[in-house]
């Protein structure tokens, strides 16, 4: 069944709240993507859900493809283990710490790796047991000072980190490498254009690490790139001239929404998580991890695909496969809707389908600013000529298909 939108829970609006600050947030909220619960806090409403879904079962998809297995690590997490690491007094005012009735310490997770750390440190024992490579979607929190730039760098957020731990240094920089190549592929699904730069770790630790960046003129954080041979590196980790070959930068602008991180021995030592070797010698577990922020990468999508009407979305990431606009109640508009909406569902295409009682200007304005990567209007007029109009969002013209030939025009959105 298609989707109709006088049913649909899409509340859009004609102008932006006054605290939205960057265009993604102002779209977002327009086209009904998000809704603002609280500072950094936002409720995501059913567009901006399929919109978040389709990125997360990319991510599943190249993961489970490389042999990383999906668990649930709990949000809340006890004090002591970051007692461990250090890092309870050192991750400073982001972390959320607070009581439980029993006075007992906890937070809410801004990461992981006391938590996976202390599963593995549990449950594995011996060489005969690695690698380990696990990885999680959570609602992770950071009482970020500012929250800004809508989900974009908001305190609560949705993404997916994983953990990999190895016998050798060897498994380990493959299990890098291994990520590395699925972040480049979830990444080229999406329909993004991004490059990967060397990065510094941060709060998060270890020898090394990438940052991958969505590039568009918004974003936050400078890529700088070596004229002569193409190093890419983050304004911080950049330095005064390429270390590769001594070149000039020239930088552009990108958003984060991915990070690679050689961790090596940090927590395993700390926690004293350790395995035991073909000879029975205890050793730290050597760690990578890797984070995706899920509500970031739609946030990036929107920042790099827009144009003055609205949202461009990716053929990959568009909440429906097709947006469909009915032009008048006329029975024979209805019956060749329903007749599209049934050989489009055939093929496993989405439908949107706006079907309400209002002017034509105003259906293909809301169409402009949800930004459904296809749009097909049938109304009196287009089947006095026994055909439908079809627009792709990213395209200035719009072309007509005979009746007679949509289930092939239909194969070439599949």
């Amino acid at each position: 069944m298609a989707n109709k939108l006088s049913q649909y829970y899409a509340p859009t609006l004609k102008e932006a709240p006054k605290d939205a600050d960057i265009l993604s947030a102002k779209l977002m909220l327009r086209a009904g993507l998000i809704r603002k619960t609280a500072s950094g806090i936002y409720e995501w409403l059913p567009l901006g859900m399929r919109v978040f879904r389709k990125v997360e079962n990319i991510v599943r998809e190249e993961l489970d493809k490389i042999g990383a297995q999906e668990i649930i690590l709990p949000a809340v997490q006890p004090k002591e283990l970051w007692e461990q690491t250090g890092r309870w007094e050192e991750y400073g005012k982001e972390l959320l710490r607070f009581e439980d009735r029993k006075k007992a310490g906890f937070c809410f997770s801004p990461t992981a790796e006391e938590v996976i750390t202390n599963c593995i440190k549990r449950d594995v024992k011996s060489y005969k047991q690695l690698p380990v490579v696990l990885y999680q979607f959570c609602i992770k929190f950071r009482d970020e000072i500012r929250p800004r730039f809508g989900v974009m760098r908001s305190r609560e957020f949705y993404m997916k980190d994983a953990y990999s731990f190895c016998e050798t240094e060897k498994s380990a920089e493959e299990w890098y490498k291994k990520f590395f190549e699925a972040y480049n592929s979830i990444f080229t699904r999406c329909g993004l254009k991004f490059k990967a730069v060397e990065a510094e770790s941060g709060n998060i630790g270890g020898s090394f690490s990438h940052e991958f960046m969505v590039v568009a003129k918004t974003g936050e954080n400078a890529i700088e790139e070596c004229v002569e041979c193409g190093y890419l590196a983050s304004d911080e980790k950049a330095g005064k001239k390429c270390p590769k070959c001594g070149g000039k930068y020239k930088s552009t602008r990108g958003i984060e929404v991915g990070h690679t991180f050689k961790l090596g021995t940090k927590y395993s030592e700390s926690m004293n998580a350790k395995f035991l070797d073909k000879d029975q010698k205890p050793h730290p577990f050597i760690m990578g991890c890797y984070g995706i922020g899920i509500t970031r990468v739609v946030a990036a999508a929107i920042e790099q695909n827009n144009d003055e009407n609205g949202i461009i979305w990716t053929k990959e990431l568009s909440p429906f496969d097709i947006h469909l606009i009915t032009i008048s109640e006329d029975e024979k508009v209805l019956a060749q809707a329903n007749l599209l909406i049934k050989e489009a569902e055939a093929k496993g295409l989405t439908v949107l389908w706006d079907d309400r009682d209002k002017q034509a200007g105003m259906k293909f304005k809301e169409a402009d600013l949800l930004g459904l990567y296809n749009r097909i209007v049938i109304s009196p007029k287009t089947l006095k000529e026994d055909s439908l109009e079809y627009k792709a969002r990213d395209s200035k013209d719009a072309t007509m298909w005979k009746l007679s030939n949509v289930k092939t025009k239909l194969n070439d959105l599949t």
